[in-house]
């Protein structure tokens, strides 16, 4: 039998805990008066030490409802540094065929694929949530992708979602590949939560060794994201880049520095620890292709540049100054005159 299906189904959740149905929005609001403490002090921003240059690339799911291969032709041509591909029902999402030739026409390495774990593609590939993330792995393995994003079960999901936790862990030793589980967020009822997923919509307190962190689920939720990857530390496997300002109970994705969530802070902190994962750009854009152009070319600006990879970019510039003063001038040679 799989290792997924071998638990009990009257096995209870983490810590044998039973989650309650609801709960008092107390979260939003609190995170809520965090952000504005931030805000009123003045929104500081680390200086910027970048240790490492973290690649960014495009998720599919910013140019729908244009297909996958217009999510890597605007990539490529941009500028991004790879894709995220949302496997759902367009057929080429499924194909390791089709996406290789993507990768190599475009010359773009796939960094993740996400699971369809979303609600509205729970008829894809049958109602058995394992065949869904066990049939990305195998895409993955074909394809030799690190990476595979995947939401958190719902709560009438039964055995899966009380397995969850296990099951996602097993999966990784067996296959060698990363399953990042994404944050989410309660519905709203009035003034309560309804809790509907399990073991939680926030994965940062479960015992999964790769997390993905979405900035505008965090919005929704009302989680404080800067809290959320200094908790997770090495735990981060992925950032799903994007923005939301925290007052509405819709999923938002808006670009970065169109909300009030901490984008660039957040680039910052994980540029100078020297982060090992990758930012993934999931926006909404609009159905104009030039708007989408436009907005896909500003949110990649607004990552490069809080990441630092314009500073890359000046000792780069210094560098090869440097080199053309030595070979045009000697060991004492002026820089700036070799540089005009």
């Amino acid at each position: 039998m799989s290792p997924r299906r071998d638990r009990p189904s009257a096995e209870a959740p983490l810590n044998g805990a039973r989650k309650p149905m609801t709960r008092p929005s107390s979260a939003h609001r609190t995170a809520r008066e965090k952000l504005s403490k931030r805000l009123s002090e003045g929104d500081p921003r680390s200086d910027q030490h970048p240790r490492r240059r973290i690649p960014v690339g495009l998720s599919t799911s910013s140019v729908f409802p244009a297909g996958v291969e217009e999510g890597f032709r605007l990539a490529h041509e941009i500028g991004y540094d790879g894709m995220e591909v949302m496997v759902s029902y367009p057929k080429d999402s499924q194909d390791p065929d089709l996406l290789r030739e993507y990768s190599q026409r475009y010359g773009l390495p796939i960094l993740s694929l996400h699971a369809p774990t979303l609600f509205f593609l729970q008829g894809l590939w049958g109602r058995d949530a394992w065949v869904k993330i066990e049939r990305t792995i195998e895409i993955a393995e074909e394809l030799e992708v690190p990476t595979i994003v995947a939401h958190p079960p719902f709560r009438w999901q039964g055995k899966y979602a009380r397995g969850f936790v296990e099951g996602v862990a097993a999966l990784e030793e067996e296959h060698g590949i990363a399953i990042a589980v994404e944050n989410m967020y309660p519905w709203r009822l009035g003034v309560r939560e309804l809790l509907n997923y399990l073991p939680d919509h926030d994965p940062t307190d479960e015992e999964y060794s790769h997390v993905t962190v979405d900035l505008s689920h965090a919005a929704t939720a009302g989680d404080d994201a800067l809290e959320m990857i200094e908790r997770l530390g090495d735990r981060l496997t992925h950032l799903h880049l994007a923005d939301g300002s925290g007052k509405t109970t819709k999923d938002e994705h808006l670009p970065p520095g169109e909300g009030n969530q901490p984008c660039a802070e957040v680039l910052r902190r994980l540029a100078n620890r020297g982060w090992e994962g990758s930012v993934l750009l999931e926006v909404t854009t609009s159905s104009n292709a030039e708007v989408r152009e436009r907005t896909l070319r500003q949110s990649l600006a607004f990552a490069r540049h809080h990441l630092g990879h314009h500073l890359d970019d000046d000792e780069d510039r210094i560098d090869a100054g440097i080199d053309a003063g030595i070979d045009d001038e000697g060991a004492d040679g002026d820089v700036g005159s070799t540089t005009q």
